[in-house]
């Protein structure tokens, strides 16, 4: 086809840029490159049809193939023995009505025959409590793309309301509430809700996040169905982000405490009757020195960027995005780098700081980040007074197979969302298999992590979920830290008068402006707790 423009890239509009070279089928020519947010496009919602029918009209056809040689009339009353749906996240959420318009439409069951079997059929995990990442589809949109899907789901809220109404008589408000169908701000159909209805079990993916779930954003619908919401935390697979990423780690483990670990990982507490034998402590500190070697073999071959392998590689991959905190992290570096420049001959352990990950293609702020991230770096790893003391390097195209690369090289791995915001993350915990220290909020897996390891073992700083919950209600005041502490104030500053951006002195203006205005993530507030923690 024709060469995807450049132009449209650089403006964000990635997704026209496929379309526009007309191929034949464009309905699954491209992902969505979205993270924790939703976009509300029609192209997106046919995708989301499209997998959820072909998918249904392939299960259908293997349950009644599997039918066809039992005597009598064609029964679906052991669908869900044989079936089980799990909608990850709301995208497949059409799913619901889409096998209620087959049962009812096509197989003529009757309705509440086909929602008894559709509830006990589909289950639905959670991935996130953002706001602005919860699917809430245009009820316009829906009508003219799937009419037919638009009345069922009419059909289920009416079944729904009808039953909180019978429970909590005067209540309009947690009918308003618990509706599918969201009314202010023209009409939206709220695909949680409908995924929480037309399931029999819903999941959060960390012991934080379930309870979050419960207690604060369906709290409505935990307190009607308490056993319908449950805990799964996430996990990882030893097999790549183990013995596949670091061979020389999985080998020494090999060796102390026998193979069986690969398949039972329970078995690497016996790792702890090790922790006073040196020389076991001495190969594992090897097997970390070989790896940082390697990866900075690697970034001077590939990137052609010289690290010091002896340095502490600090690490902080993952999707950029303001939860997540990289700002705060930037914020930590121009404050090592002002103490290198004030007092030179002070001691310092040499470090150098790995930031990764991609932004969203229309993601202003996560562009404006990076863009400061590598701003950062580049008067930073040029000052002969800092010289090899601190490096700031940025991955770019931060992916699976450089995480593999990273992750086995890493001291310090950097978990630093606001607490409450992280669902769970997984990259806390491959890190973590890789022998390095966690600095990190108490948030998503970081909970269990340090319950498990134990709190002495990982560097927690930072606000509780409960202390942010009262920053709220009391409100937040980011000028308060500002004013308050010196070092802060400085660096704020810096980025503010274009220290960074010496061509273009008003460059960051959009980050300062969030930051002392109208910040969700609260960086300035954990500002003073996570630079003593590091």
């Amino acid at each position: 086809g024709q060469r995807l423009h450049l132009r449209d890239f650089n403006v964000g509009d990635y997704i026209q840029a496929v379309l526009d070279r007309n191929l034949a089928e464009n309905i699954s020519r491209v992902l969505y490159p979205n993270d924790n947010f939703f976009e509300g496009k029609e192209l997106r919602l046919k995708q989301e049809y499209f997998v959820v029918a072909a998918t249904l009209q392939d299960v259908i056809r293997r349950f009644k193939t599997s039918k066809r040689n039992s005597t009598g009339p064609l029964s679906f009353d052991t669908f869900p023995d044989k079936n089980a749906i799990q909608l990850n996240d709301t995208h497949p959420a059409m799913a619901i009505p889409e096998l209620m318009r087959i049962f009812v439409d096509i197989e003529k069951l009757d309705w509440d025959t086909a929602w008894d079997i559709t509830k006990r059929t589909f289950a639905y995990t959670n991935h996130t409590v953002l706001p602005e990442a919860l699917e809430r589809w245009p009820v316009e949109l829906m009508e003219s793309l799937l009419p037919r899907h638009l009345q069922i789901i009419y059909k289920i809220n009416q079944m729904h309301l009808d039953h909180i109404a019978s429970l909590f008589p005067k209540d309009v408000d947690r009918i308003r509430r618990m509706s599918l169908i969201e009314e202010d701000g023209g009409k939206r159909v709220n695909m949680a809700h409908l995924c929480i209805v037309g399931s029999h079990a819903v999941n959060g993916v960390a012991q934080i996040h379930s309870n979050i779930i419960k207690k604060e954003i369906f709290r409505d619908f935990a307190e009607l169905e308490t056993d319908k919401f449950q805990n799964k935390t996430n996990g990882i697979t030893p097999r790549r982000w183990l013995l596949l990423c670091n061979p020389g780690l999985a080998d020494l483990i090999a060796e102390a405490i026998g193979e069986d670990y690969v398949k039972d990982l329970s078995q690497l507490e016996k790792l702890k009757d090790l922790v006073e034998v040196e020389g076991f402590i001495r190969d594992v500190s090897k097997v970390k020195q070989d790896n940082k070697l390697k990866f900075a073999q690697y970034l001077e071959t590939e990137y052609k960027v010289k690290i010091n392998p002896s340095s502490m590689f600090d690490v902080h991959v993952k999707r950029i995005h303001e939860y997540k905190r990289q700002l705060l992290n930037c914020l930590h570096i121009i404050t090592m780098y002002n103490r290198i420049k004030k007092n030179p001959a002070a001691p310092f352990v040499p470090r150098t700081v790995i930031i990764g990950g991609k932004a969203a293609p229309g993601y202003h702020m996560a562009k404006m980040i990076i863009k400061l991230i590598t701003s950062v770096a580049e008067v930073v790893n040029n000052d002969p007074i800092v010289g090899d003391k601190l490096k700031v390097i940025f991955l770019e195209n931060y992916r699976v197979s450089l995480a593999e690369k990273v992750i086995p090289a890493t001291d310090l791995s950097e978990q630093i969302s606001t607490a409450g915001t992280e669902a769970s993350g997984t990259g806390n915990m491959k890190f973590m298999l890789n022998g390095a220290l966690t600095i990190g909020t108490l948030d998503g897996a970081n909970v269990e992590m340090a319950e498990e390891a134990g709190q002495e073992n990982l560097f927690i700083f930072g606000m509780t979920v409960e202390e942010v919950a009262k920053m709220d209600s009391e409100g937040y005041d980011a000028m308060k830290y500002y004013k308050k502490l010196p070092e802060l104030k400085q660096v704020a500053d810096q980025i503010k008068s274009g220290f960074f951006s010496p061509k273009q002195p008003e460059l960051f203006n959009d980050i300062t402006n969030m930051l002392f205005n109208h910040d969700r993530f609260k960086v300035f507030a954990d500002y003073e707790s996570y630079v003593k923690c590091q």
